[in-house]
């Protein structure tokens, strides 16, 4: 999110009246005072950004897991997005946002903006990320940053429970995202959007999310998926979902919270805002028709939760390369990653013989890497173009093998850590709802409702 994206400062003479501009030169001190204000369009801009992010969870992302499962499992599938938006909001205004964007070191920030701490007694000037040669200059302010990477944190657990549904105690779940996003989510934003970060500094590229979000949510679900087995009845019972329209309703919040998720990651409101834009509704246009098509060709009809897939698989698969390419490039990265998607979604799954109930690896993780590789080859250098490196960073097979290391190291982290924190929950715990409780439905036996 914050690689070679740090807006140039604005002078403030050039933002003011022409009156009022002459009498803040002719006073230092109100000078000052404007030079240390916030850019109003910017800020604007990123405060929209952050409620479209949100908009993705709830009540995107909540519609469209609760209209993929069956009807006894709704409810218990829209608290799952809900609640872990109200927990992932405490943990991150408590600890997570000190450690992933707190100095630190290389792999995780320190704990010194604990409860904010520093925030928000800056509450009204623009903020510096980082120290040094590598700091990067905002024009918003702290608070509006850390909100808006709240919705970040905010997802990326609340995607991994698509590959769970129908199966996962409410508990375990709980207990597994106060963990996880301290121990991994924050880490991993560190390395990648902080300027100490190792990632950062090795200059792979990831300008929304498609290492720290889309991967890392992919990877952790298919380590769930694993350690908790298949549904009961897969293979036998009906499992069709109980209501599309739901699905649909939920994609299409997604589709149009993307563009904070995307646009807003240029930190502010200028020409790169609008390329990354204009670039994630190709991709995902183009992710829809590669997965309709595609599933028209192999299975003889085009189906409405293909349709709204493919739309998930260009978003994801454009999210780390919005702020980098140009328009040609991410039509091909959206028909790519409806392909990837289609194939992770059915082929690969069944090959590997995991039960990703939803399509949280199928999706979010196969077209998570499919996006962060082909960033390293369609990156176009003036977009990421500053004062300190005017030709930007282009596309190669150097910074192609840089985005094939951030992805493996990242992979490979998260499996690891998710594993271990699962385990122990599971011998502490448990998982896993039992066989009776599943076939009754999460809705009753969890949380005593129904839908009606």
């Amino acid at each position: 999110m914050m690689r070679a994206i740090a807006p140039q400062a604005r002078g403030a003479a050039a933002m003011l009246s022409a009156p009022l501009a002459t009498l803040l030169l002719a006073d230092p001190a109100l000078a000052q005072d404007a030079a240390a204000a916030p850019d109003t369009g910017d800020t604007a801009w990123m405060l929209t950004s952050t409620a479209l992010v949100l908009m993705m969870t709830i009540p995107g992302l909540a519609l469209f897991y609760a209209g993929m499962v069956r009807k006894k499992n709704v409810l218990a599938t829209l608290m799952q997005s809900f609640f872990l938006a109200a927990l992932a909001s405490v943990i991150w205004m408590v600890a997570g946002y000190s450690l992933a964007f707190g100095e630190g070191g290389a792999y995780v920030g320190d704990l010194s903006k604990m409860f904010l701490s520093g925030v928000a007694e800056n509450w009204a000037a623009p903020f510096t990320l980082g120290s040094g040669d590598a700091a990067v200059a905002f024009t918003i302010p702290e608070t509006v940053f850390v909100m808006f990477q709240m919705t970040f944190a905010i997802i990326t657990p609340a995607l991994a429970t698509g590959a769970w549904a129908d199966r996962i105690k409410f508990s375990a779940l709980v207990v597994f995202t106060i963990f996880w996003s301290l121990l991994v989510y924050s880490p991993v934003a560190h390395w990648v959007w902080h300027p100490n970060g190792w990632i950062f500094a090795l200059g792979a590229l990831d300008f929304a999310g498609g290492t720290v979000v889309h991967i890392n949510a992919g990877v952790a679900g298919l380590v769930g998926a694993v350690m908790l087995g298949k549904r009961t009845g897969l293979g036998h019972d009906n499992m069709a979902p109980y209501n599309l329209a739901f699905a649909v309703i939920g994609a299409a919040l997604l589709w149009v919270g993307w563009f904070g998720f995307n646009a807003g990651s240029a930190g502010a409101a200028g020409g790169r805002a609008g390329m990354a834009m204009l670039v994630t509704q190709v991709a995902g246009a183009a992710g829809v028709l590669a997965w309709v098509f595609a599933e028209w060709i192999i299975k003889g009809k085009p189906s409405v939760l293909g349709a709204i897939s493919g739309a998930v698989a260009g978003l994801v698969a454009i999210t780390p390369a919005a702020g980098f390419v140009l328009p040609f490039p991410a039509l091909v990265i959206g028909l790519i990653a409806g392909l990837s998607g289609f194939w992770g979604a059915t082929a690969l799954k069944h090959w590997c013989g995991y039960d990703d109930s939803l399509d949280a690896f199928g999706v979010h993780g196969v077209c998570g890497i499919a996006g962060a590789l082909l960033t390293g080859i369609f990156a176009y250098g003036p977009l990421s173009a500053t004062p300190a490196a005017p030709d930007g960073i282009a596309g190669s097979f150097a910074q192609f093998m840089l985005q094939v290391y951030a992805v493996a190291a990242t992979f490979a982290f998260t499996a690891i850590a998710t594993f271990i924190i699962l385990k122990v929950i599971d011998l502490v715990m448990g998982l896993r709802v039992t066989e009776e409780e599943e076939r009754e439905g999460l809705d009753v036996s969890l949380h005593g409702e129904r839908l009606g």
